[in-house]
């Protein structure tokens, strides 16, 4: 079972080192527009190519196929992440400040304690 398991997983992962050479060298290319001529972020695609090549080589047939998804490919919705920006940059420190106000004692209102070697009763038992 464990061995049938591992050549799955193998398969699965030179097709997707297969898909993923192909992909980044010309597809992305193709699919991204803001790709072109971008080679130094290609490696750091490499994993995920080789995880997702399914969807990978799924999508990328749908934007060679068809003209009217590319569209909506280069539609960032920047208002959602202007909103959580500045909403993640109240929200985080106040965050912060409250886990530090609630929080049962820090190092500072605990008295310090003197560490000592085990003695021999305790490293026998």
């Amino acid at each position: 079972m464990a061995s049938s398991l591992l050549t799955v997983v193998q398969i699965y992962s030179w097709i997707g080192l297969g898909v993923a050479a192909v992909f980044l060298l010309w597809g992305v290319d193709r699919v991204m527009a803001a790709a072109r001529g971008a080679y130094a972020f290609r490696p750091l695609l490499l994993p995920g190519v080789v995880l997702l090549w399914p969807l990978v080589l799924w999508r990328w047939l749908q934007l060679e196929r068809s003209q009217d998804l590319r569209p909506a490919n280069y539609r960032p919705p920047r208002r959602l992440q202007d909103g959580l920006a500045l909403g993640l940059a109240v929200v985080l420190p106040i965050l912060l400040l409250g886990a530090l106000l609630v929080r049962q004692d820090g190092p500072f209102e605990r008295p310090a304690q003197q560490l000592a070697a085990p003695t021999a009763e305790e490293s026998s038992q």
